[in-house]
């Protein structure tokens, strides 16, 4: 149970208080840590799966705290940015569908596994994924570098762009779910 990749997944999951406290206190520095932990757990990320797959150590606990550890760092750097200010205005809307999505296609996920039905994550659910972690990243680091204002505009576009494949992949994840509800 305790392998090195569900140490990695776990870690993510208690890092996630640090990234809410570095947000609280946003001062430039604040924003230049935090930003060396997400780097870091998105690395971890990367790695825990694919030192479960070398090695052949997937586990149930693994499979299961993996998207939960994902979900739970995106929904709190997303709220976080929102308080910050980083995200405002109509932003805010791309940030609340990437959340709502999220919470909509656990739920549905969770549905279909008792019905023993797969959903796989499907390649264009991988951009979006891409896309919403590289505009959080990047909207952290425009704190932490507030003199380069590109930084923040090309994190904005990310989110936005996510945001739309967001809606994309949630459509397809809900009609395939659909054909299995009465």
């Amino acid at each position: 149970m305790l392998t090195l990749p569900n140490i990695l997944t776990l870690s993510r999951i208690l890092a996630v208080p640090i990234l809410v406290f570095l947000l609280w206190r946003p001062g430039w520095y604040d924003y230049a840590l935090c930003f060396g932990l997400y780097v870091l757990m998105g690395v971890t990320d990367y790695f825990d799966g694919y030192v479960a797959r070398a090695r052949g150590t997937v586990s149930k606990l693994g499979v299961f705290l993996d998207p939960i550890a994902d979900k739970i760092m995106v929904a709190a750097v997303i709220v976080m940015l929102i308080f910050t200010g980083d995200i405002k205005n109509y932003a805010v809307i791309a940030a609340l569908i990437i959340l709502l999505r999220e919470i909509a296609v656990s739920g549905l996920r969770e549905f279909l596994a008792d019905l023993r039905v797969s959903m796989p994550v499907s390649q264009l659910a991988k951009w979006k994924t891409t896309f919403q972690l590289v505009s959080l990243g990047g909207l952290i680091l425009a704190g932490a570098v507030p003199q380069w204002p590109l930084v923040h505009s090309a994190s904005l576009f990310c989110l936005w762009a996510a945001a739309a494949l967001t809606l994309i992949t949630g459509w397809d994840y809900l009609r395939v779910g659909l054909k299995h509800m009465d």
